[in-house]
């Protein structure tokens, strides 16, 4: 997909931006977000309205993310390559996807990544929460490297192995994958320890859980930049409270980390478009300091 024509008045915007945050120093991740402040979230994560598109993902997804699928989308993560390239490539081999699964955007994934990293820039956050928003969505290649669909790739994530929560979105869609009539998957901690910490559970596979593979031997990322990662999509956890009885001290810890890196995916996406290419040199002096020039992917 080409890049969209900026006017030169949405560049002299994006340059003016760009000078802006290079004078802010010193914040802490974990500091509330500020570009969102003046927002209309109202408009975010609206379900209800969603087209169907959105609509009819989610019901492949919630019918074939079982515990069999899987257990082999990881057998398959461990034995199958998908090629070998850096993480700029990998941005711009990812730019032709939509994601079906959004009711926020339809934007390339280019301009979510940038967005979503430029934000977290003008708040002044640490380099290291700058290229997590810039690769965060990253794991959506897994659709360029045969997946079965888009519901094994994108929307949100949940616990497979045991009962199906209710907040989840549009939980009743679960009546037809098999394992909610299982009478071990069905139970409340299904195969699962009570508290046994959220690194022991499978979550259903996609973007997040693939990445997270992908850097966490591969990548100098702190532990808060990979639950970020990890756990963007577990919005049943992380905003519905969700889980809590497989939670450890530990996911109370990364919850933090996850909640405050969010706002930058969720509500940039009505942010002004980005230039890919002024903006390049800068993240990819950010990506030489986390990545090897090249991954195995």
């Amino acid at each position: 997909m080409p890049a969209p024509i900026h006017s030169g008045r949405e560049l002299d915007i994006t340059s003016d931006a760009i000078d802006e945050v290079n004078v802010i120093k010193g914040k802490l991740w974990d500091e509330d977000s500020e570009f969102d402040q003046t927002k209309d979230k109202t408009q975010f994560r609206d379900y209800e309205s969603a087209c169907d598109r959105v609509k009819d993902f989610y019901k492949e997804q919630h019918e074939k993310q079982t515990v069999a699928f899987n257990i082999q989308a990881r057998v398959d993560f461990k034995t199958k390559s998908r090629g070998r390239m850096s993480v700029w490539e990998a941005i711009e081999m990812l730019n032709t996807l939509i994601d079906e699964s959004d009711p926020d955007t339809s934007l390339s994934q280019i301009e979510h990544l940038l967005q979503t990293a430029e934000a977290i820039r003008r708040d002044g956050k640490p380099d290291w929460m700058q290229v997590t928003g810039l690769v965060h969505d990253l794991g959506k290649l897994l659709l360029l490297f045969g997946s079965e669909g888009q519901w094994d790739v994108v929307g949100d994530t949940f616990v497979v192995g045991c009962k199906f929560s209710d907040k989840i979105i549009y939980p009743e869609t679960f009546v037809n994958n098999p394992d909610t009539y299982d009478a071990v998957y069905s139970t409340e901690c299904g195969i699962y320890k009570p508290h046994c910490g959220l690194d022991n559970v499978m979550l259903s596979w996609g973007h997040d859980e693939y990445l997270y593979n992908v850097f966490k031997d591969q990548s100098t990322l702190p532990e808060e930049a990979l639950a970020m990662i990890r756990y963007h999509s577990f919005y049943p956890w992380h905003r519905e409270g969700a889980y809590t009885h497989l939670c450890n001290e530990k996911d109370a810890k990364i919850l933090a980390a996850v909640k405050a890196f969010n706002p930058y995916d969720l509500y940039s996406k009505s942010d002004e478009p980005c230039d890919p290419v002024k903006l390049r040199p800068y993240y990819e002096s950010l990506i030489a300091k986390f990545f090897p020039p090249v991954l195995d992917w």
